[in-house]
């Protein structure tokens, strides 16, 4: 499988096009999007109070930030399995993640205090990095491979 994707220079332009996406979106992330707790998190956290934040407009850069990662990791992996039913079951598992972390992540933020630092940093990263493509290539290569 990895031989054949070499071999087809369309698919690796278009999944480095991808990786390029994932990188503007990390460079450009304090002006394209509101989110507080990225200064708060750069800084000695662990003996800070939660910054102010609004808890709507949090949500809706968190949801936009997710949704453009999640389209590009989906993206990715259809130019690597090249495979509907695969990326439709991906979506699902997108939709129901994205409900239990974000649903987690305001929890915390609003229910408990800052001793729970830590839990909202790793809940917040999943929702703004693309750490889930990260397991679903070598999940979905051998899954592949099996078969």
């Amino acid at each position: 499988m990895l031989q054949n994707l070499f071999k087809d220079k369309k698919t690796v332009f278009l999944i480095t096009f991808c990786l390029v996406g994932f990188a503007l979106l990390r460079y450009y992330e304090t002006s394209l999007f509101y989110d507080p707790f990225l200064a708060y998190f750069k800084r000695d956290y662990l003996n800070l109070p939660f910054p102010e934040f609004n808890n709507v407009a949090l949500f809706w850069n968190m949801f936009l930030r997710y949704f453009i990662n999640s389209f590009i990791s989906l993206m990715i992996l259809f130019f690597l399995f090249n495979d509907l039913s695969l990326i439709k079951f991906v979506i699902v598992l997108y939709i129901l993640l994205f409900v239990i972390l974000i649903g987690g992540f305001f929890i915390v933020l609003l229910f408990l205090d800052e001793s729970y630092n830590f839990l909202l940093f790793y809940l917040r990263r999943f929702l703004i990095q693309p750490l889930f493509l990260l397991l679903f290539i070598p999940a979905f290569y051998l899954q592949k491979k099996q078969h």
